[in-house]
């Protein structure tokens, strides 16, 4: 079965912003529906607690995350809400919606930042099960 979906994996950044356009545009040619994903950072369940159910997104992220859209009405937009790791989520999701490309943005720190904040782009070159296109903000801002 041929790949149907370019799969956007944001965290709401200026540089997820500049990736979405190069998603965009990936999905636009090749004539697929661009999968819009966002992990939660919230918890997954209170501390101490655990629950059998899955975690229930609230109003305020499903809003969040349905205003990532694209200007393109020709483009077919899906959106998924994850909890987790965004790593391995985005890697999961990719695998099981089949998708040909991820997208994602990168923040392009290097040396001490990026030991101390982890590398969500890099996890993901790592273990996808397809490219991955990872993009840099076209207008480096001051270190966040």
């Amino acid at each position: 079965m041929s790949a149907q979906k370019i799969l956007f994996a944001t965290d709401y950044s200026p540089a997820s912003r500049d990736a979405l356009n190069c998603a965009a545009a990936l999905a636009r040619e090749r004539g697929v529906t661009l999968l819009i994903a966002h992990v939660s950072q919230l918890e997954e369940y209170p501390v101490g607690e655990l629950f059998d159910e899955e975690p229930r997104a609230s109003d305020a992220e499903l809003e969040e995350l349905s205003a990532v859209t694209v200007a393109d009405p020709r483009i077919r937009c899906e959106h998924r809400l994850l909890h987790g790791d965004p790593a391995r989520q985005i890697v999961e999701l990719a695998k099981r919606e089949n998708v040909e490309t991820i997208v994602l943005g990168t923040h392009g720190r290097s040396g001490l930042g990026r030991l101390i904040t982890g590398s969500v782009a890099e996890a993901v070159l790592r273990d996808a099960p397809c490219a991955v296109v990872a993009c840099r903000p076209s207008v480096l801002v001051a270190a966040e």
